[in-house]
């Protein structure tokens, strides 16, 4: 069993939700960078996300934006992204997926990707903007399939084409919880029931619902009716509003076990 099988299992023996906590490595520094993502490892994220910079990240809201622009104004790549899991993986042993859009891996070489990323420790990998169409390009270089390929599904895509997505998916389903970008507000917790039930019919696979999901209620209600709970731009602007505070990682980890503590749902949906 693989690490984020061997989670949601975990999980699910302990009726907790996951927390998957994304985070734009490097940022806002490469140097800081390793501390803060260490620190919220170890204060409660089950699953961790770790954000592949990209110069022009189309699904991204303003705040990740941001974070990607300072990590790359320091220096951050693909390589250097690789080298901070291979750091983290030292550290815990939680599943590690890495969170990029297809140009770096294309520059990188998927074939070199693929091996350097399991060498690294990594679990799985979400490329934003490739669809299963397309994804052939890159997995047809890989040289097996023990990394993860976790797909993203949106809120408006009908049944037959939620089934022909997860068909080609595994470690879970990223469902997308409202059109838009990442870090926008509002979350109509009837409507996101109603797609989990709906992509269920399609898939056994864990579903994790994300975007615009930013306090302790919205991680509780979500928690209720999905498998996992993903957060990215609440964390990106806890580092944006403390730049210069030296307990910026201590600031991260304790927003990590506030969230987590609203995982623990007592009358939550079977998983």
């Amino acid at each position: 069993m693989n690490r984020i099988d061997k989670t949601f299992e975990t999980l699910r023996q302990k009726k907790e939700k996951a927390l998957v906590g994304f985070i734009t490595a490097g940022d806002p520094n490469i140097s800081d960078s390793f501390s803060i993502i260490k620190a919220m490892c170890k204060s409660g994220l089950d699953i961790l996300e770790l954000g592949v910079s990209f110069s022009d990240p189309t699904a991204d809201g303003p705040a990740i934006q941001r974070s990607s622009a300072r990590a790359l104004k320091d220096g951050i790549n693909l390589r250097a992204v690789l080298e901070i899991t291979g750091r983290l993986r030292q550290e815990t042993s939680m599943p590690i997926i890495l969170f990029s859009y297809y140009n770096p891996i294309y520059a990188y070489g998927a074939k070199a990707f693929y091996k350097d990323a399991l060498a690294a420790g990594a679990d799985g990998v979400l490329v934003v903007d490739l669809p299963p169409e397309e994804s052939d390009e890159m997995t047809s270089q890989w040289s097996g399939n023990e990394l993860a390929l976790i797909r993203l599904i949106a809120p408006t895509t009908p049944l037959k084409r939620m089934a022909q997505i997860a068909q080609s998916a595994s470690g879970f389903i990223y469902l997308v919880s409202k059109t838009g970008v990442t870090g926008s507000e509002g979350l109509d917790t009837e409507d996101i029931k109603d797609k989990i039930e709906l992509l269920r019919s399609a898939t056994r696979l864990p579903i994790c619902v994300g975007f615009g999901i930013s306090t302790a209620d919205d991680v509780a209600a979500i928690a209720s009716v999905a498998d996992g709970v993903v957060i990215g731009s609440a964390f990106e602007r806890l580092i944006e509003d403390n730049l210069n505070n030296p307990d910026l990682a201590s600031i991260l980890a304790n927003k990590v076990n506030e969230f987590k503590k609203a995982t623990k749902i007592k009358d939550s949906v079977t998983l």
